[in-house]
């Protein structure tokens, strides 16, 4: 009987494979969290050398933290039934904690230190620990039980850098932090139990896909938020026309390069996989770094549009050209996911923002901008005309394909 009610938590065939308004909903608190990562990095941007690689290292902490906690908020929604009314409690109370999260963020490693870590905690040990619990006598407990005692064992490093010495904050949480990811690809393994890792979880992979594609454009969203606010402040003037325009390019190409075929594709891909869990592990790297490149680039068009003749020194090359860059890197990393192969622009693209570099270090930032939007332009345009004339091409994603369907019955 407890089995049977902890099956009818788990998702089925029939249940709708779109995303559902309460994720819609959950995604909002990352739009705002987003933002406060592009802000503290745009704070970092007055420093140089160590100073600023040290402030870019401490957001990125940061920013993998918010990444954590979405990323297998999704893979619960993926793998369990989203109308009931536990796993809409989990997405509440996870959205709720992402907001604290968000709000202390800018000082996550300062004074608000112990909130951000306890609002993670929360997430990390709470949820996992209700999930289980209405799984009630069901084998796939187990999986959730996991999550939690992981979570436990690296609840002291978090606590303990919140409220030791500043100094030893960030060794703490980054080593934390490692042991949290390290669990996530390894299946948060355990004496006598094994693993589960997420390669073998039965999940929804169209759903899987769906919340990939929106959380990308939750990235160019903010992005989009960044450009209208600064330009719509002491910005706006005749001399930031060139950069708004600029900015507001690159973010629109950012969404081509993305969709184009292989953004269209991952539906599809998930779908056909045998086992959609390797192919949804792999998308949760990519995801990671294209949604990186999309922040940082978005800084880059804060200080440019505030600032347009200001000379493109290292830091501002570092988010203007260093944002496409990534992007463009985990481009052809999902290219190869989705087709098996990587073009040729995937690698020219980045190739021509390296050798611009020197040029672009001695002209204002309003000229790397617009050059870094003629590169993707560029690498629009080359997709284009690859594919005409051509019939369309379907996945072929070479991973997810061989295997066992599950690695047993908790997967």
């Amino acid at each position: 009987m407890a089995e049977q009610r902890g099956t009818a938590l788990l998702r089925t065939r029939a249940t709708s494979g779109r995303a559902t308004f309460l994720e819609l909903f959950f995604d909002l608190v990352f739009v705002f969290a987003l933002t406060r990562v592009s802000q503290r990095l745009f704070t970092d941007l007055p420093a140089t050398g160590w100073a600023l690689a040290a402030g870019v290292g401490r957001t990125l902490l940061l920013f993998l933290v918010l990444w954590l906690i979405w990323t297998i908020t999704v893979w619960v929604t993926s793998r369990y039934e989203p109308e009931r009314t536990i796993i809409q409690a989990v997405v509440v109370g996870t959205m709720f904690a992402s907001l604290v999260m968000g709000v202390t963020l800018p000082r996550a490693l300062e004074e608000r230190a112990l909130p951000f870590a306890l609002a993670y905690l929360a997430v990390m040990l709470g949820r996992p620990l209700v999930v289980a619990t209405a799984l009630h006598g069901h084998p796939r407990r187990l999986v959730p039980l996991r999550l939690a005692t992981w979570a436990a064992a690296t609840a002291p490093l978090w606590l303990a850098g919140a409220l030791g010495p500043d100094d030893l904050r960030l060794p703490l949480w980054a080593l934390a932090l490692t042991v949290d990811y390290t669990g996530l690809f390894t299946g948060w393994p355990l004496p006598r139990l094994g693993s589960a890792p997420t390669a073998s979880w039965r999940i929804a992979g169209e759903h899987l896909a769906e919340r990939y594609q929106q959380i990308f454009l939750i990235a160019l969203g903010e992005s989009i938020l960044v450009i209208g606010v600064t330009y719509s402040g002491e910005s706006f003037s005749g001399d930031a026309v060139g950069p708004f325009v600029a900015a507001f390019v690159t973010t629109a190409l950012l969404w081509r390069i993305y969709f184009y075929r292989a953004g269209h594709l991952l539906v599809e891909a998930l779908r056909l996989a045998r086992v959609p869990g390797r192919l949804g592990t792999s998308a949760t790297v990519t995801h990671l770094v294209l949604v990186l490149g999309v922040l940082t680039v978005a800084v880059g068009y804060e200080v440019v549009i505030a600032e347009p003749f200001h000379r493109s020194d290292a830091g501002l090359l570092l988010f203007v050209v260093g944002g496409p860059l990534l992007f463009l890197a985990a481009r052809a990393r999902f290219e190869y996911e989705i087709f098996g192969r990587i073009s040729l622009p995937r690698v020219l693209g980045p190739g021509v923002l390296i050798l611009l570099v020197p040029l672009l270090a001695h002209g204002p930032g309003v000229l790397s901008l617009s050059l870094v939007a003629a590169v993707l332009a560029a690498v629009a345009l080359a997709d284009a005309l690859r594919s005409r004339g051509r019939p369309a091409e379907m996945s072929a994603s070479p991973i997810g394909r061989k295997g066992p369907e599950s690695s047993g019955p908790e997967a």
